[in-house]
């Protein structure tokens, strides 16, 4: 029998990829050398709107940093990036995260190949601190957070639950504002590391159409998107801007063969995949996104309406089982000898070795020939499935939003706001290309199981009041805003089919139960927690003196399960000239335990050492996590400050600002706790049967304290080079954590060192801008510093440790793209995305554990150089 042939990682760069890389080169060579003949003055046809629109960010406003009024990037107390439509858009990624990541330095996220629900909701890092430690909101108002739990985050994000960015289509953006700075104080909950507001366009008329196709340089993951945009008069004073998108992404793969696969071929093991496992960006199809914002001004009442419907289905790969040796599957000695199972419990099923007295594997033919030879009450997956499998593991996901609201003003002191907000997140599993070892021969249709899913609900009323108050001691009114907040978000895990639950007959003669690499929520595990809270708040904001302005804001929130938090913050900005600002900040924060992290419940397959097991994720309130030592859940505690300059002068935009946040009690789950044999007997005589076939243990629990230390430098200028308007900026982030306190017990040493060094310390990116006439063109250098990968979660720091940690030096990537906006409406880009397709070192244990060519989780993805075009009409 032959090998099962999947797509292999070093497929060669195309022609094609070649011929764009160099075409782009010279397109922006040849584009910028020619308008040296051209006038200086920049166009004023609507064909400039591009790179105009792209490069407005000194009078730009953000909603974000204060609750008074909306301020620019150069006038703000608080470090602010402002992202237009145009700059978000106008590159070769079609993700909110990977958009951002290559714009805001202190952003960072990776691939995320095989790491569960991970891949399908990639957790993001800003300022190094996990994902749900970032508040996301939408036209200002709260975003729900996703219903996937990071249970393998590559040590920082282990635990998280934060939102899911991938769920607007960029078009329907007006700007993203990025506030660099702890705001619990201002918008309560999760506001440690910054926030991060989506602010929708506003149009009546008018709209537009667009088509995108895009390759990586190795010839695979196709990409193709469609957008259509249109806004609509809503009474004569109204505006219905309606925005769709759908979206298919093909997989992609950077593996090399498996050694004990590649062990298995050479045995002349039948059907082993090559490679065995997949790594690389997971499949997408059907990726549909449809956002909608509905306004009407009034006289004195203004009404508002907007949200966002989502769905998407993934595919991905996951771990190789070895059938030499898969514990629960094929052999529970170490692969000594076949696993077999005696369906009828009469006789004894005779033994079967897999390897011979020095540990060599033994010829398929001799254990296939003593296989075929097994009485028929004698079962063993070597006879369905020699060649091993590899499961594939995905989901359906769905997410919506509404958001209702009036606004206005009483008389002509007080202005306020009530909304009503609803966001769901949705997702179900699928998992096949597996089994339940436990039910033989009994397997369901395609080998595919539904493990269940996980939703996450969030409800929420707001009403908010300001006004302007004169005094005596300010050069200005004090700006005085309140508000008050109710909100109740629940989590609910949804049981899976019968086969992917099931115990099977065969679990007590040693084959795993349910559906093998993820197993399903039982009817035990699953159920629906909520938790309600309130929140009271109070923000002033003076100028003392034409130079001085101080703010300050004090929040109180109580929730239902855990008691009551008070936290403030305090801003200041002096003006020391007109062009020259010193700024700064300090304040309190928090972050509470989500219900799903104090409930959920989950069986997932990991790498340990150099084995794969089975680890049960348990609520700290279980009676298995309590034998280990698990509690209640409290709310992660912050301290932070910040201190900047601003200089702002004609075209010329600078700010620095250092930051340092610290983090008390933060939640995370804990590292693997082995159950004994006397315990998992305990337990099961306890009425706890899911404990007997459970390798190990973890929980969530407030593990260990932080500190993050950071700068962040920006700066922009506007000039007339080249003929046309030619914008350079410069945006760099040098960052550091370090684990201040940590239980031993809890967490071990190489999950502090990943929380540390995990991430580059320093990123930035230098691009320039250039517009002329119809003709736009973008270059961006993005520099990442070195970073470490504990390679599949060995265990180790150092090599000689018998670990297998990666060191990645330092790299610059390049963007490049070209674009036509000509009168008519009618526009074309074209890009490439990783220019020179540089990839991270090649990963020098690739083949000796599981299987991947590069370090998984680099910051900038391991896929390469990925090549683009985008057309399209604006009407």
């Amino acid at each position: 029998m032959g090998k099962r042939e999947q797509p292999y990682a070093r497929v060669s760069r195309t022609p094609l990829a070649s011929a764009v890389r160099w075409a782009l080169v010279a397109a922006t060579v040849v584009g910028s050398g020619n308008t040296v003949a051209q006038t200086a003055e920049p166009a004023t046809t609507p064909a400039a709107t591009p790179a105009a629109e792209e490069a407005t960010t000194l009078d730009t406003v953000s909603v974000l940093g204060s609750r008074s009024q909306p301020r620019s990037v150069s006038t703000s107390a608080v470090p602010i990036d402002i992202i237009t439509a145009e700059e978000f858009r106008n590159q070769g990624a079609t993700d909110a995260l990977d958009q951002l990541r290559v714009l805001v330095p202190s952003f960072n996220v990776s691939t995320i190949p095989i790491d569960d629900a991970a891949s399908l909701i990639r957790p993001a890092n800003l300022r190094g601190l996990p994902p749900d430690n970032t508040l996301v909101l939408l036209n200002g108002k709260r975003f729900h957070r996703s219903a996937v739990i990071t249970f393998l985050g590559h040590g920082l994000s282990d635990g998280a639950q934060g939102p899911d960015l991938s769920v607007f289509p960029s078009m329907a953006l007006e700007q993203v504002e990025v506030l660099r700075d702890g705001a619990a104080a201002q918008y309560g909950s999760d506001a440690i590391a910054g926030v991060i507001n989506f602010g929708l366009k506003k149009i009546s008329e008018g709209g537009a159409f667009e088509a995108f196709a895009g390759q990586y340089y190795k010839g695979d993951g196709f990409t193709t998107q469609y957008t259509a945009q249109i806004g609509l008069p809503l009474t004569s004073r109204g505006y219905a801007t309606l925005t769709a998108e759908w979206r298919n992404v093909e997989a992609t793969s950077r593996s090399v063969q498996r050694n004990d696969a590649a062990a298995a071929i050479a045995a002349g093991y039948p059907d082993v995949p090559v490679p065995a496992q997949i790594w690389g960006s997971p499949e997408v199809n059907d990726d549909i996104k449809f956002v909608a914002n509905l306004g009407i001004s009034g006289d004195t009442v203004d009404v508002y309406l907007f949200g966002n419907y989502a769905q998407r289905d993934v595919d991905g790969g996951f771990y190789f089982r070895d059938p030499t040796a898969r514990s629960g599957v094929y052999s529970n000695d170490g692969g000594e000898t076949l696993l077999i199972g005696n369906t009828t419990g009469v006789g004894a099923c005779p033994t079967i070795a897999l390897r011979d007295g020095a540990g060599n594997l033994i010829p398929y033919g001799t254990v296939s020939s003593a296989v075929a030879a097994l009485p028929s009450n004698c079962f063993t997956f070597l006879s369905s499935l020699p060649g091993g499998f590899t499961p594939r593991f995905g989901g359906s996901l769905e997410d919506v939003s509404v958001v209702g609201g009036v606004k206005g003003t009483w008389g002509n002191a007080w202005h306020w706001d009530a909304s009503v907000t609803y966001g769901r997140n949705d997702i179900d599993f699928t998992i096949y290309n597996t089994v339940n070892a436990s039910l033989g021969a009994a397997q369901p249709d395609g080998l595919r199981f539904f493990p269940g899913g996980n939703t996450q609900t969030e409800k929420g009323v707001n009403f908010d009041v300001g006004t302007d108050i004169e005094t005596s001691f300010t050069t200005q009114p004090v700006r005085l805003s309140a508000g008050t907040e109710w909100r109740v978000e629940s989590f609910q895990v949804k049981s899976g089919d019968g086969p992917s639950t099931a115990i099977g007959p065969l679990t007590q003669q040693g084959f795993a139960l349910g559906s093998n690499g993820f197993n399903g929520f039982s009817a035990r595990t699953a159920g629906e927690w909520d938790r309600k809270n309130w929140a009271v708040y109070l923000d002033m904001e003076a100028q003392f003196t034409e130079q001085f302005l101080l703010a300050a804001a004090v929040r109180r929130e109580d929730f239902d399960d855990f008691g009551s938090t008070t936290n403030g913050k305090l801003t200041g900005r002096f003006d020391v000239s007109d062009t020259f600002a010193l700024r700064g900040a300090v304040n309190t924060g928090f972050r509470a335990p989500t219900p799903g992290q104090a409930n959920i419940s989950q069986i997932t397959t990991a790498f340990e050492g150099s084995a794969l097991i089975d680890i049960a994720t348990l609520p700290p309130t279980n009676p298995i996590a309590q034998l280990k030592g698990s509690r209640a859940l409290t709310p992660e505690e912050s301290r932070s400050a910040s201190l900047g300059m601003v200089w702002s002068s004609g075209d010329w935009l600078v700010t620095v600002d250092g930051y340092r946040i610290q983090v008390e009690d933060r939640i995370a789950l804990s590292t693997s706790f082995e159950l004994t044999d006397a315990e998992r007997a305990a337990l099961v005589a306890s009425g706890n049967p899911e404990a007997a076939s459970l390798n190990s243990v973890t929980y969530f629990g407030n593990a260990f304290d932080t500190t993050t230390t950071g700068v962040d430098v920006v700066t922009s200028v506007e000039t007339g080079h080249l003929g046309g308007k030619t914008t350079y900026a410069l945006a760099a982030n040098w960052n550091r954590s370090k684990v201040d306190r940590y239980d031993a017990n809890f967490i071990n040493e190489a999950r502090v060192y990943k929380i540390e060094e995990s991430l580059p310390k320093t990123k930035g990116y230098f691009s320039i801008n250039h517009q002329r006439e119809v003709f736009h063109a973008n270059l961006r250098l993005s520099y990442y510093g070195s970073w470490y990968e504990d390679h599949l979660d060995s265990g180790a720091i150092r090599v000689e440790d018998g670990g297998l940690p990666i060191y990645e030096g330092s790299k610059v990537i390049v963007d490049a793209e070209v674009g036509w906006r000509f009168p008519t409406g009618l526009y074309v880009n074209v890009g490439a995305q990783n220019l020179f397709d540089e990839t991270p070192n090649d990963n020098p244990w690739g083949a000796a554990v599981a299987g991947a060519a590069y370090p998984v989780h680099s910051p900038y993805g391991f896929n390469g150089g990925f090549y683009y075009a985008r057309v399209g009409w604006k009407f």
